[in-house]
């Protein structure tokens, strides 16, 4: 390939690349956007080459064409002037005022060869790195204004022109011919416009030439002409540099250590100008500039940039956003030739960098510049100070239309972009700060902008950046550090004693504070334009410089670091005036600055850490306190402050916080805050204090805590309102040396009047706890002025007390009255209204002078001042005489002398006949003043205790007393005046006797209320009655009880039972009519007490002997019915006392006949006795049918006993005459065919009788062993008491001789069994064969051979029985394990079809029965012909059976055909193959044809599929494999636990038809295909939609629960036969609740399993939900035995509570719910697949999974939100008994 190239190359020739020039230049042109590109690139190129002077000069074509003329004359060219100096001519409009030519001169170094030929190349710029030129295009950015520039430098001149006025730009080069001059020494730019126009705007012209000189570093003059006249001249004079010192802590390597700065210098520089007036006429409005310029700033996108701006811009007006305002009107008088001279200073901050680049960073420099990098440069900063600033503004207000020529010079504040970043001449980039920055930074190309794209160039101007944002932090600190001498000085001149807390005056503050916000203001970061990256690389490296140091910033105190200056805060001023804050004039001057500062974390908020370092470091004072807590109240309300921070904040600032209190006097006191508890409410109970008084410590100064709400003070700082407790007692507890005496209560009866009035103004605001505590806290202090000086208040009398001259009576200084609340405070503090009683007892009754009625009168009058603890000390005291009766017989003992004795009033009842009838003690009233209760005496000493009844216990005691006459009075006292003892309860006084009674004889007694009773016929149980004296009305309000109660009658029968049947039948009428009254365990312990005589049974006693009564408990007895043809009365004890009585006896527990288990306990007693009693055989063998039938309601134990005892009656055959005699008694016949036999019989045990279940085995050994009567009921009774069969006991030995080969006779007997066996199991419905006709008919598993001669052997071993008997036979047949069966037929002899029916019998079934044989038989040996006679369709059954057998191999051999087809036979075109099935249930083995030569395992059920199985079609069967069989697999532990036993089948003989289904009783056809899903899932919602609630609440077991005949492996919920009848017994919670029959006390269920059936229900009802069963579809059954988990019963479910306690009661109970859920969710499934199929077949597992799968995901959920606690008790709602 490369050398194909080569050859190729060699055989072409060379063409040139092509430049369209003209394009060329245009499209860099188009790169230049901004204004006076021209000179600015001819500026920098004269700076460049050394020049000291350039001279710019607009000419029109007037002007070129005079001075070419001049030229040519030699004569000079002026305008003509009047003698007063006035222009002759009109001055041009220099907006107007078109010119031809520019021309820019500069004295530099002329040009080299070099340079001429660098000239004429474009994109070759200046290699040398001290230049500013780079790129090589700068020079062509005059093609913008001209076609043909002229170049003169030295002798040398240069023209380009376009040749042919074509796109190839040419150059022409040559000697000047003119002589050496002083125009030689100038370079020269001659540029023809290429059309005529107006010079650029002069007034902005010259203001971009004066920010232009700033950073030349050789220029330093600029003039302008328009023609000969000079409009304007700048000269720049630059200072002497000083160096400064970098500030402490910067950084000043750049972050990459490219750059490290060396040293800074500050250099003055003054720039003068020569403007002249006519200048001015030109400039551009000044706020039209600023807009102009904020603007850009706002939107630098605003900028035209193209070809056309940049070519127009140079020479023609700037175009603004609105319409520029017209030049102002200039007077004729103004000389606009006048020169206007100005200056300005400036401050350039210099600083020298060192440059350290890697090679590699440093080649790619080179590569992108054409230059090597500087190793070392300088970047300039010019700072503009604020008297400078303020001096340019003031010339800003001179010209007020323009603006000064230095505008652009000016420190831009405001930050409307008119700084820019120099690279030696302004670009298009701002700063963003106040000041321009000149560097080398490295441009774009179009020298607009900084290049921060390309990666190294993007990297040396970050890094130089850097530098200009040190620069900036440098500048700003030294200006810092001058206002901070400054402002050091100014304090120490203002106060030279104490510098460190002066200040300046405050004309020196604002004058230093203005300087520091002029440099906070210059050095914010604006955003720039057109690339906002600069101003944030130069504000990051501002901050980066600082290293994290110390930022100085103007504080209220002076310069301090900015971390230790706050921002101020109105909440704080009023008591923070030490902590350094910013200067209101700093925040609003230099906001931008202080935002910045804040955001960046330089400065911060004041702190709770501020304020506490203040507090601790002086006290404040009562203003400044005030201010404090007004602040801490505001930030308690802040909502973000939580309780658990304000408290802990609150313990630290009242930690702190100091009081002080007449600072700099002699009392001068510090107080700390942390010992202020209370505070004075002036606005409440406050208001009414003196403040001039003393007040406790711990309680703020009122004058402090006045500006501030209750609620505040108390949430702020939890302080508590000074109450009027706290209050009074300091007051009253001050210490005397703390007090002046004019403060003392108990001295200055003023100050104590003070104090009372106060109280009485806040009493009535007072609780009454306070009221308490105030009064203990005055009553012993002599705070009460009387007459008699100041009194303790107990010790003082009011006024109307003044029973007595010499009482100290209340008096105030004042002389006010005591009236209002002020009576009320006295009278509070125990002042007295009245006179003491003690001393009223003294002085008045000890005299004799009153009587009980005179005192009683004055404390009637004086009991409204009498206090309570006076009126108890009355009610204690004995001041009361007592009614002595008189003596009938000594009338003077009446009036003895003897000391008289006094009680209290409480003591003694009113004066009342009555209660003198009663001779109770009553008050000596005296005998002159009458008694009356309503009076108010009366009513007072009722107050104090005096009786107007007596007590309850007290008049029933006198109601018992022995004296009649008293006892009557108070009983009839009782009975008037219930009404006053409602508390009366009879049995509070059961032990008094009070009743009058009479006692069962008639004898009249006064008895308790426990012991009489309202009823008369109790006294026919012996119970006392009351006495018919007393009323009806009487008789209730004494509210004894009508009946004796239970708890009474039952020990009454059980220590005195009635002796006779007539009292028994008495007694138990009575008692009939209370049954309701007995509870439960009384009712038991009654059915167990001997309480009924009973006659004896007949045949027990002695002749001879009267019959003795018999006291037997009613649970042993029985009510008669018909005793003379009933045995049962012979053994058990029958009575009957009427009808009414037996309802009584039956609560009791008498029976109305006996219980199946009562007959057994009796037969087990003594079961010989039981059978005489029977009267022989046929009686006991009813017994023991009645016991077989009703077997199921025996308890285990009981059936247990019954297997170990003698009570089963056998048979044996003896021959007729030799009977052993073993019970002769029980020797009888019985019709049998053989009359040679007799047989006896005998009880047995069940182990000791055999089942007659083989007939020719009973034959052989029938007089060896007893055997069962020969009746299904009993043969089964007897199985289930451990009966063996005798089948069981006999073993067969055969024994042959030599076989005969291909006997015909084996032939015809193998097609004969083959051809009639489908005859005989379409009869035989009642048991299932173990094997399948269809594996049957292979040969290889049913084969028959023929022997010369064949004997059976039969062996018995049963007990201790060992018999052998030998018999020819002429067929057996045997079945060895799983091979194949064989009938051996003997040759010598007839073949008997009974033995060839029979041996096959046996091997077909599990238990075959005799009738079996027989049907066989004839089925075998009847011709066809004559069982057609006979009624068998044979034809039919034969065509049926064969059909069904060919469609079977049918479909096995498609199946087998399909297993061999291919996957992508059965996809469409372009389909994928169907995901493989996972765990798929494997088919269980179908026997193999008949016509291979393999031999079948022998199948066994219930894994053998049978002819059933074509209930589901194949097709469907695939789906089933497919579709639920993944699932089914994962549930087989479930199926099994169920009963469900896999593929059991129905057999031959099902009552279905084969390829049909029952289904609510229609019959369905197989569909052919898959089943869809939508039918699976339609008939499941059938299944449950089918669910019904039981209605009947009896069932009957077999009620529509036939025999599943398809399955004799009866699964879990068949019932048939093993389920005794239901009885409803309640419901819980809408779930009905049915026991099992043989359940003793069935009724008793629901009380004793009430727990675990809620807790059931708890299981089963979200599982009800899950399935959407109907709501009461679902009951639950209890019985005893059996292993029926649950059955469905006509689309009732039925679950077993006895499995549900023995399998997950223990766990529900302790919260583990899941096993319960699951195990019933796979019960409720199988019993809703019997609402589609009954038996248990594949089509029901079918269904059994689907449904489960279906509800799966539902279970899943279940289980996750199941509740984990089990259900309580009485968590069910509701409990329904029948």
């Amino acid at each position: 390939m490369a050398s194909a190239r080569q050859s190729l190359w060699e055989s072409g020739h060379d063409e040139t690349v092509e430049v369209n020039q003209r394009a060329l230049i245009d499209k860099v042109l188009a790169r230049y956007s901004g204004e006076f590109t021209v000179f600015r690139e001819l500026l920098q190129n004269s700076d460049d080459a050394a020049s000291k002077a350039v001279e710019i000069h607009f000419d029109t074509q007037a002007y070129l064409d005079g001075k070419k003329k001049t030229a040519d004359d030699g004569t000079t060219n002026r305008l003509p002037i009047n003698i007063n100096g006035a222009v002759r001519e009109k001055l041009p409009d220099l907006k107007t005022e078109h010119v031809h030519q520019w021309t820019f001169k500069n004295n530099g170094i002329a040009f080299r060869d070099e340079d001429w030929n660098r000239l004429k190349k474009i994109a070759e710029g200046n290699p040398d790195e001290e230049k500013i030129g780079a790129f090589g295009v700068g020079f062509y950015s005059l093609f913008s204004i001209t076609e043909e520039p002229f170049v003169t430098s030295g002798d040398q001149w240069m023209g380009f022109y376009w040749k042919d006025k074509k796109d190839q730009l040419f150059a022409r080069r040559g000697t000047l011919n003119n002589a050496p001059s002083a125009d030689n020494e100038w370079t020269s730019f001659e540029m023809p416009l290429r059309e005529p126009a107006a010079i650029p705007d002069a007034f902005d012209f010259t203001r971009f030439l004066a920010s232009s000189i700033t950073f030349m570093v050789h220029l330093r003059s600029v003039s302008v002409f328009f023609n000969d006249k000079r409009l304007a001249r700048l000269e720049k004079d630059p200072g002497v540099p000083r160096g400064l010192g970098i500030p402490k802590g910067l950084r000043t390597k750049s972050p990459m250590a490219t750059m490290q700065v060396a040293s800074i210098k500050h250099t003055p520089l003054q720039i003068k100008a020569e403007v002249m007036r006519w200048v001015y006429t030109s400039g551009t409005p000044k706020q039209q500039t600023v807009r102009r310029a904020v603007t850009r700033a706002l939107n630098p996108t605003s900028t035209q940039s193209g070809f056309f701006h940049s070519l127009f811009s140079s020479f023609a007006a700037p175009q603004h956003a609105a319409p520029a305002s017209p030049p102002p009107v200039v007077e004729e008088t103004t000389d606009q030739l006048a020169i206007n001279e100005t200056s300005v200073v400036l401050a350039i901050y210099s600083a020298e960098v060192d440059v350290k680049l890697d090679r590699k960073t440093a080649q790619e420099l080179l590569r992108s510049t054409k230059k090597n990098p500087p190793s070392t440069l300088r970047l300039d900063l010019i700072y503009t100070g604020k008297m400078e600033y303020d001096a340019s503004k003031q010339e800003d207000d001179k010209y007020k239309n323009t603006g000064s020529i230095f505008q652009g010079l000016r420190a831009d504040l405001d930050g409307t972009g008119s700084t820019r970043v120099f690279i030696g001449h302004a670009t298009g980039q701002t700063t963003g700060l106040g000041g321009h920055i000149s560097a080398r930074f490295i441009p774009t190309v179009e020298r607009e902008s900084i290049d921060l794209v390309d990666r190294n160039v993007s990297m040396w101007n970050k890094e130089l950046l850097y530098v200009g944002g040190f620069l900036a932090r440098a500048a700003y600190e030294l200006e810092l550090v001058t206002v901070r001498d400054l402002w050091k000085g100014a304090s120490e001149s203002a106060s030279p004693s104490n510098t460190e807390t002066a200040l300046p005056d405050e004309q020196m503050q604002v004058w230093l504070r203005d300087r520091a916000i002029h440099a906070l203001r210059f050095f914010t970061f604006h955003p720039s334009t057109p690339s906002a990256t600069v101003s944030s690389l130069l504000e990051a490296g501002f901050f980066m410089a600082g290293n994290s140091g110390p930022f100085p910033i103007i504080s209220s105190v002076g310069v301090r670091d900015a971390a230790d200056v706050r921002i101020p805060d109105p909440a704080f001023s009023g008591f923070l005036k030490q902590l350094p804050v910013l200067p209101d004039a700093v925040v609003s001057g230099a906001q931008l600055m202080v935002d910045t500062l804040r955001a960046r974390n330089v400065i911060k908020d004041i702190s709770f850490t501020d304020v506490l370092a203040e507090l601790r470091a002086r006290p404040l004072s009562e203003v400044e306190l005030v201010e404090c807590l007004r602040w801490w109240i505001g930030v308690t309300k802040e909502p973000q402050q939580t309780q658990a921070s304000i408290q802990h904040i609150r313990q630290e600032l009242v930690s702190a916080a100091l009081l002080a209190i007449a600072p700099g006097t002699p009392n001068e006191k510090i107080i700390p805050l942390s010992t202020i508890k209370t505070f004075v409410n002036l606005r409440s109970t406050g208001a009414i204090m003196p403040l001039d008084g003393p007040f406790p410590d711990h309680t703020v100064l009122p004058s402090v805590s006045r500006p501030f709400v209750a609620a505040d003070l108390i949430s702020a700082f939890s302080w508590q309102e000074l109450t009027v407790v706290e209050w009074i007692r300091h007051v009253a507890t001050v210490p005397p040396a703390k007090s002046t005496p004019e403060f003392d209560l108990s001295v200055s009866a003023a100050w104590a009047e003070r104090i009372l009035n106060c109280l009485a103004r806040a009493w009535p605001s007072v609780a009454n706890a306070q009221q308490l505590e105030i009064v203990e806290i005055l009553k012993s202090k002599s705070c009460v002025p009387t007459r008699s000086g100041m009194k303790l208040p107990a010790q003082a009398y009011f006024a109307n007390a003044n029973i007595f001259p010499d009482l100290p009576v209340v008096t105030m200084p004042n002389g006010s009255a005591v009236k209002g609340p002020l009576e009320k405070v006295l009278l509070a503090l125990g002042v007295r209204k009245h006179v003491d009683l003690q001393v009223v007892f003294d002085r008045m009754i000890k005299t004799g002078d009153w009587t009980i009625a005179d005192l009683t009168k004055y404390l009637v009058a004086v009991q409204q001042t009498l206090t309570s603890v006076e009126m108890e000390r009355l009610r204690q005291t004995a001041a009361f005489p007592k009614e002595v009766p008189a003596n009938p017989a000594n009338p003077a003992t009446a009036n003895d002398a003897k000391p008289m004795t006094r009680y209290k009033a409480s003591d003694l009842y009113e004066p009342l006949d009555v209660f003198r009838e009663l001779k109770l003690p009553v008050i000596d009233w005296g005998e002159h003043t009458k008694w009356r209760p309503s009076s108010d005496e009366a009513k007072f000493l009722y107050g104090l205790g005096l009786r107007r009844f007596p007590p309850l216990a007290e008049i029933l005691g006198l109601a018992a007393s022995t004296d009649e006459s008293l006892r009557s009075a108070a009983l009839r006292y009782f009975l008037k005046n219930t009404s006053r003892y409602p508390d009366y309860e009879p049995m509070k006084f059961s032990n008094l006797q009070f009743i009058p009674a009479l006692k069962a004889n008639g004898t009249s007694v006064m008895g308790t209320p426990k012991d009489v009773f309202i009823n008369p016929e109790s006294a026919i149980l012996g119970f006392n009655i009351v006495h018919p004296t007393l009323r009806e009305a009487e008789i209730d309000q004494l509210k004894l009880r009508k009946n004796p109660p239970t708890s009474l009658i039952v020990p009454l029968l059980e220590k005195t039972p009635p002796k006779t049947q007539a009292m028994a039948q008495q007694w138990f009428v009575n008692l009939a009519g209370r049954l309701s009254e007995f509870s439960a365990a009384e009712l038991t312990k009654l059915s167990q007490l001997p309480i009924v005589p009973a006659q004896p049974l007949a045949g027990t006693s002695e002749k001879g002997q009267t019959p003795q009564m018999r006291m037997m408990t009613p649970k042993d007895c029985y009510f008669r019915v018909d005793s003379n043809q009933n045995f049962h009365s012979k053994l058990f004890v029958f009575v009957d006392f009427g009808a009414k009585a037996n309802t009584f006896l039956s609560a009791c527990g008498t029976k109305h006949e006996p219980s199946v288990e009562e007959i057994v306990q009796m037969m087990l007693t003594d079961p010989r006795r039981f059978y005489h009693v029977a009267d022989g055989r046929e009686n006991y063998l009813m017994e023991l049918r009645n016991i077989a039938v009703n077997r199921r309601l025996i308890s285990p134990a009981l059936r247990s006993r019954m297997m170990k005892a003698t009570i089963l009656l056998g048979s044996r055959r003896v021959r007729k005459g030799k009977a052993n005699g073993i019970i002769p008694a029980l020797l009888g016949s019985q019709d049998v065919d053989e009359e040679e036999w007799d047989f006896e019989y005998d009880l047995l045990r069940p182990d000791q009788v055999v089942i007659a279940d083989d007939t020719n085995g009973y034959q052989f050994f029938g007089d060896s062993v007893f055997s069962a009567p020969q009746e299904d009921l009993l043969e089964d009774f007897y199985l289930d008491l451990g009966s063996p069969r005798l089948s069981s006991l006999i073993r067969e030995d055969y024994k042959t001789s030599g076989e005969i080969k291909d006997a015909k006779i084996s032939r015809e007997m193998r097609a004969l069994v083959l051809e009639r066996l489908p005859l005989f199991l379409h009869e035989h419905t009642h048991a299932r064969t173990k094997v399948q006709y269809s594996w049957l008919n292979n040969e290889r598993n049913f084969v028959v051979k023929t022997f010369g001669k064949l004997t059976v052997t039969k062996h018995l071993n049963f007990g201790t029985t060992r018999l052998s008997r030998n018999q020819d036979a002429s067929a057996a047949a045997k079945s060895p394990g799983y091979g194949p069966i064989e009938l051996w037929l003997a040759g010598n002899a007839q073949v008997d079809m009974y033995e060839v029916a029979i041996s096959l019998c046996r091997v077909l079934f599990n238990t075959p029965k005799v009738n079996d044989a027989l049907l066989f038989m004839t089925i075998l040996s009847t011709d066809l012909r004559a069982l057609r006679r006979r009624g068998y369709n044979v034809d039919r059954i034969l065509k049926q059976q064969k059909a069904e057998r060919h469609a079977a191999e049918e479909a096995r051999r498609k199946e087998a055909k399909d297993m061999e087809k291919l996957v992508s036979d059965y996809l469409p075109p372009g389909g994928m193959p169907p995901p493989v099935p996972v765990a798929s249930k494997p088919m269980p083995p179908l026997p193999a044809d008949a016509k291979s030569g393999e031999e079948t395992p022998r199948p066994t059920s219930p894994d053998v599929p049978s002819e059933s199985d074509t209930l589901i079609p194949e097709s469907e069967k695939k789906g089933i494999s497919r579709h639920p069989s993944h699932f089914v697999n994962s549930l087989q532990s479930w199926r099994k636990k169920l009963g469900s036993k896999g593929d059991a089948t129905s057999g031959e003989g099902s009552s279905t038809r084969p390829g049909s289904v029952v289904m609510n009783g229609n019959t369905r056809k197989p569909q052919q295909g898959v089943t869809p899903l939508s039918n699976i899932a339609s008939n499941i919602d059938q299944a449950i939609a089918a669910c019904r609630p039981e209605r009947s609440n009896l069932l009957h077991n077999r009620e529509q629960m036939q025999m599943v005949k398809e399955s004799m492996e009866e699964g879990y919920c068949d019932v048939a036969g093993r389920i005794g009848d239901l009885d409803y017994i309640g419901s819980i919670a809408d779930v009905k609740v049915y026991v099992s029959k043989d359940v003793v006390d069935g009724r008793n269920i629901m009380p004793t399993h009430r727990d675990a059936i809620a807790r059931f229900i708890h299981i089963i009802q979200p599982l009800r939900g899950l399935y959407k069963l109907p709501p009461t579809s679902l009951h639950i059954f209890y019985d005893l035995q059996g292993d029926a988990i649950a059955f469905n019963r006509s689309a009732s479910i039925f679950l077993n509570l006895r499995y549900y306690e023995s399998w997950h009661d223990s766990n529900v109970l302790k919260g583990d719910l899941n096993q319960a859920l699951i195990s019933w969710f796979f019960t409720l499934a199988h019993e809703i697949a019997h609402n589609l199929v009954q038996p248990h077949n594949s089509e029901h597992e079918f269904w059994f999974s689907s449904i489960c799968e279906a509800h799966v995901i539902g279970l899943g959920h279940l289980i996750a939100k199941v509740d984990k606690t089990a259900p309580k008790s009485d968590g069910v709602s509701s409990v329904q008994q029948p």
